[in-house]
């Protein structure tokens, strides 16, 4: 589980709960109006933009921002080179039935003791990691958008709540609930975006570079291994990966 997500969302939450208790009562805050116009105006906008099964997929796609632990380029490194020192020795066929931790790398290896050629490896896949990357920005776009339209759909909803309070200013108890709906609705629409949608999208897109990164990385290990690339030579080539204060680590580590 990501916790600085979890945490960062609670706590956002947990300040603006605080600040409205504080405040005074919270049940001023709940206008049905206002949920109506933004919580199911934004859904309803965003429908019109994306294909149904596209806008449900988003939330599962959603789940990486909260469960996904991207797997550490290291330990990769290191099965990488594993499995190099044993084609090495025994052939690619030696790395039939090996257990293999990612399924991405295990999926390359299979390939690679199929017999195919090293083109056509590389060629499958990348076309599986330009399919997921294309599947993780389908998500991002999604709860971008429903960070572009929740402001929106709050600001509509303060235009209808001025409309309401200006066209009964000769009763002063229609002017309450029609500047609450004016005001509420701004709040609701800034609060999706900027404390959730946002947030979301910009840990998708994060993960979805971690993940680009991670099979950039098993690429290069499946390409030497098929090449029969020196295992040292593969390490040392698999390090670019790593950022410079890792790569030291990594080193003291062997």
């Amino acid at each position: 589980m990501d916790l600085a997500t979890l945490i960062g969302l609670i706590g956002a939450f947990g300040i603006i709960t605080t600040a409205i208790v504080i405040g005074g009562s919270a049940l001023i805050f709940l206008n049905v109006p206002s949920l109506l116009i933004v919580g199911l105006g934004t859904v309803m906008v965003v429908l019109m933009k994306f294909p149904l099964a596209h806008f449900f997929s988003a939330f599962k796609i959603a789940m990486k921002a909260f469960m996904h632990k991207p797997e550490d380029p290291q330990s990769l490194i290191r099965e990488g080179v594993e499995l190099a020192n044993i084609a090495r020795k025994e052939g690619v066929l030696g790395l039939e039935g090996r257990e293999i931790s990612n399924p991405f790398l295990e999926r390359g290896i299979q390939l690679c003791v199929d017999g195919h050629e090293p083109e056509f490896v590389r060629q499958m896949l990348n076309k599986d990691v330009n399919l997921t990357i294309e599947r993780h920005e389908r998500g991002q776009a999604i709860f971008r958008a429903i960070g572009d339209v929740a402001p929106a759909m709050g600001m509509i909803g303060t235009l209808i709540g001025l409309v309401q309070m200006l066209t009964n200013m000769d009763d002063p108890k229609a002017i309450g609930p029609a500047m609450a709906v004016a005001l509420l609705t701004t709040l609701y629409g800034a609060v999706i975006a900027n404390a959730f949608a946002i947030p979301i999208a910009d840990k998708l897109a994060l993960r979805s570079n971690e993940e680009r990164l991670n099979k950039a990385l098993i690429l290069e290990a499946i390409n030497a291994i098929q090449e029969g690339i020196n295992p040292r030579v593969m390490e040392e080539l698999l390090k670019t990966y790593l950022p410079v204060g890792e790569r030291a680590d990594e080193e003291d580590a062997a």
